[in-house]
């Protein structure tokens, strides 16, 4: 696997309770995201090493995440349509670090910007745009602590999707394997380790 694992009960003493955090898996060289997608694009991506084929949008934004258990809460565990193949993406931490400089925030902040216009406007020429979400416990839950989603697109999603993945991984059995324990046996509930980014 592209990750290493931890149990759910270690992690919870481990992370901070409130705030925005980048919880994430990295180390020097590499740092790994989330997406859900379609069979379709999933599987090709997975056994390519790369995001294209038929089906995948460039004309679309994309979202990749952080936070194993926002994805999980925002799939449904890999249940909902056009959410079945899970991704772990190992993507370059240099390419990392400059996608999230150039990320435009969702929601106006007067601490970022003098006006509303002038967000908007930076909003709208943005490649990549940041949100932060309510991170999730395994049941789906609200967390206080707040969790990053980035959507990229244009030349950003183009370099994403073909130049600065190091590896793909198709991670939807594991999923599932650990969805069973959330309903039948917590305490055997395995995730991916995240440290403060």
């Amino acid at each position: 696997m592209v990750f290493v694992l931890e149990s759910y009960r270690d992690r919870c003493d481990r992370l901070p309770k409130t705030g925005r955090h980048i919880l994430a898996q990295y180390d020097e060289e590499s740092i790994v995201v989330y997406q859900a997608y379609h069979p379709a694009i999933g599987h090709f991506a997975a056994e390519q090493g790369y995001f294209g084929g038929e089906s995948f949008k460039f004309d679309r934004m994309s979202w990749i995440k952080t936070s194993f258990l926002w994805m999980m809460y925002r799939s449904g565990w890999g249940t909902k349509p056009g959410q079945e193949v899970i991704l772990a993406i190992k993507l370059k931490r240099t390419a990392f670090d400059e996608i999230l400089s150039l990320a435009i925030p969702s929601h106006f902040s007067p601490k970022l910007y003098a006006t509303q216009k002038e967000w908007k406007q930076a909003l709208k020429r943005s490649l990549v745009r940041l949100q932060w979400d309510p991170d999730r416990q395994p049941n789906g839950d609200r967390l206080e602590r707040r969790a990053i989603q980035l959507g990229l697109r244009g030349e950003v999603l183009s370099r994403y999707a073909r130049e600065w993945i190091v590896e793909i991984e198709d991670i939807s059995d594991f999923v599932r394997e650990q969805y069973n324990h959330i309903r039948d046996d917590r305490e055997n509930l395995l995730i991916p380790r995240e440290e403060n980014y």
